[in-house]
């Protein structure tokens, strides 16, 4: 998943959401992909308990993933703690 598809993703699902729970939860990533392409992304880490984050949505990253975008329901308390979508940065 490319930079630009992560951003549609998680833009589509933005607007999508109906209620907070539909709403960009966690984005998972297979570790062979972060490692390949960890550089295309802007993620930031302020904090241990913040983790790993991309527009204020949490980052995994676990050679048992798929790399995908789940919402706040599909995630459960691996996301928190939720941050609203920020906009995407253009270059």
């Amino acid at each position: 998943m490319t930079q630009d598809e992560l951003d549609a993703a998680l833009d589509q699902m933005g607007e999508a959401a109906a209620s907070p729970d539909q709403a960009p939860g966690l984005i998972t990533v297979e570790a062979n992909v972060w490692c390949a392409q960890r550089s295309l992304l802007r993620a930031t880490c302020a904090s241990l308990t913040d983790g790993l984050r991309y527009r204020s949505i949490q980052i995994q990253v676990s050679s048992a993933f798929e790399t995908r975008v789940l919402s706040r329901a599909e995630a459960g308390e691996r996301g928190e703690p939720y941050r609203d979508l920020t906009a995407r940065v253009e270059a």
